[in-house]
Order: structure tokens, then C-alpha cells, then sequence
């Protein structure tokens, strides 16, 4: 038995159905080439898969889920996408692997190496995007229960309106300086982290002070190559590509059951997102009172008063 175990990225369940794994499997993807991390939480009926944001963050931010899902009968799947955290990190030069349509096709080998049908997407933020995504392409498949998009509008037009207001806000001087360094592309300038960080993130992205530990794990954790390629440097300059992404003349065609939840001081108009259900033929909206983007965390009694219901109503 002993030459049998080996460390490294293995499904020991694989050798020995019985073996226990504490819920983590790792599944692949990209034709088998790499593997990705997932870990099952509890057991029920409604089984939600977690699709985390960034592009480049992980699952670690989600863990305050495990406090509200579980407990109230439902099964939750963490899952590291392609080059975060625990899942397998590719060269980052390999560019073809950093892509909408890619990231969607693993969100499908995650579905079926798990082994899920009927099940729920969560999808926050980047993962938003990605849940958008997978319901146009595969609500006529039967798998797919429903979708949540928490924290994401439905395009990038639309987020970066949302986010230069906030950018407005900054004192005269402090947004003079961060408009010249984003024009000269500067990024590298200690002073727009001190921005971002000190002056506006805590306004828009998580209003909790200190921001909960499992947050700032996250971020220290963030593949920012990954980011960087798809994003942008910042939240309030998108050259990666995802720029020109827009769903709001495809939101008409999504027929599952849908949520919406924003926040009222998310960098994400929650306007915006009370307008993305009104396009949808089965869904609905709700909107955090003085949450941010983190709403599960700055808004939690809020945001989950709103999930539980939608859940148990599938």
C-alpha cells in the first residue's frame, strides 16, 4: 500500500474509492495537461459551484460561505480556476490560456469531473462573467438549476463607468496624480497602490476594517500575471481582454432562474444590476444596504438573507 501513495497532485480516491480526502479532488483540464483543485463542503440536494473573481484570485475569499451554505443544507464546491492557488500554474507566457472561452470550457470540465448535474453557479465579480457565460451556452443541457452573478454588471463599459465615479471622489489633488500616472502608465509608482489600497478599495471593494483574514490571504495569493493580462493594472484601467466584453443584448436569452445581488457601494452599479434582471425572463435582483463589492463579507447578514431564500426556492 505504501508504494502506492505518492505526493503531489493525485486523486488518492482514485486508488482507493473508500479513502477519505476531506472533500478535495483535483480535476482535469485542457485536455488532461493540467489539474485543478476543488473541495466539496457539506451535502445536499442544491449543490453551488463557487466561481471566484480576479481574474487570478482564488477560493479563499469565498470561505465565509462555509458559515451560511452547509449549515443550511447545501452543498458548496470550492474550485481554484487554471493558475490560482492550489490549482496547477501554467507558464504565464502560454497566453492562449488566459481567455474567456477557455476559462468557460474548464468551468465545464469542473462540472463533469465532479460529476454534477442540477446544480446552482455562484459566480462573484470575474466569476460573474464566467456565469453569464455558462448559462448561455449550457442552460439547454439540463444541468444547470440556476445562476447567481454577485457583484458584476453586464459589461465592462459599464463596470469602468461605475468605477471612474468612484475615482472621482478622490481630493482634487490625489485624483490629478492618479489620472497622470494611469496616463503615463506608471504602474510601478508606489503612490496608485497607496491610492487603491488606502483611498478607494476600502470605499468600493471591502468596507470592513480590517479586512477579514481570509481576504487578505487571498491577495496575497492573487496571480497577478493572470490579472494583468486580462484586467489591467487596476480596477479603473481595463487594457487586458477582457475589454469590449458585453452581455447586456444576450441577457434576454439566459431562461434558467437568476439572482442578482449587489451592493450599494460596490464598484459595480447596483443599478445596473437591478437592470440586468429586468432583461432576464426568470430573474431577480437584490441590493446589499452598505455593502461593497465584498457584500458576503461588509453586508453578510444582508446578502445572505437574500441567497438562502433563492436557493431553497429551486
Amino acid at each position: 500500500m505504501a508504494d502506492q501513495i505518492k505526493i503531489g497532485k493525485l486523486n488518492i480516491a482514485d486508488l482507493n474509492p473508500t479513502c477519505r480526502t476531506a472533500g478535495i479532488r483535483w480535476i482535469p483540464v485542457v485536455n488532461g495537461k493540467y489539474k485543478v483543485w476543488t473541495k466539496k463542503i457539506g451535502s445536499g440536494k442544491t449543490k453551488v459551484l463557487l466561481l471566484h473573481g480576479g481574474p487570478g484570485f482564488n477560493h479563499e475569499y469565498f470561505e465565509c460561505m462555509e458559515d451560511f451554505l452547509p449549515p443550511n443544507g447545501f452543498e458548496m464546491y470550492y474550485y481554484d480556476q487554471l493558475g490560482c492557488c492550489n490549482s496547477d500554474v501554467p507558464n504565464p507566457d502560454d497566453k492562449s490560456l488566459w481567455t474567456i472561452s477557455r476559462y468557460l470550457e474548464e468551468v465545464e470540465e469542473v462540472r463533469q469531473g465532479l460529476g454534477l448535474g442540477d446544480f446552482v453557479i455562484l459566480g462573484h465579480s470575474w466569476g460573474g462573467i464566467l456565469a453569464i457565460e455558462y448559462a448561455l451556452k449550457h442552460q439547454h443541457e439540463g444541468h444547470l438549476k440556476a445562476i447567481v452573478v454577485s457583484n458584476m454588471v453586464a459589461s465592462i463599459e459599464s463596470f469602468l463607468v461605475c468605477s471612474g465615479k468612484w475615482k472621482k471622489t478622490l481630493p482634487p489633488d490625489r485624483l490629478a496624480l492618479c489620472e497622470k500616472i494611469e496616463s503615463e502608465e506608471d504602474w510601478e509608482n508606489p503612490e496608485y497602490e497607496k491610492i487603491m489600497m488606502e483611498e478607494l478599495y476600502p470605499k468600493m471593494i471591502c468596507r470592513i476594517q480590517p479586512w477579514p483574514e481570509p481576504f487578505t490571504r487571498c491577495l496575497r495569493h492573487v496571480n497577478m500575471g493572470i490579472y494583468v493580462h486580462m484586467q489591467g493594472y487596476s480596477e479603473f484601467v481595463v487594457t487586458g481582454n477582457l475589454k469590449g466584453w458585453d452581455s447586456w443584448d444576450r441577457l434576454k436569452d439566459i431562461k434558467v432562474k437568476a439572482l442578482m445581488i449587489g451592493a450599494e457601494h460596490d464598484e459595480m452599479d447596483p443599478e445596473e444590476m437591478k437592470k440586468m434582471a429586468e432583461m432576464m425572463p426568470n430573474a431577480t435582483a437584490a441590493i446589499c444596504p452598505g455593502g461593497s463589492h465584498m457584500a458576503f463579507w461588509d453586508s453578510q447578514e444582508a446578502y445572505f438573507e437574500h441567497l438562502l431564500p433563492f436557493l431553497r426556492s429551486l
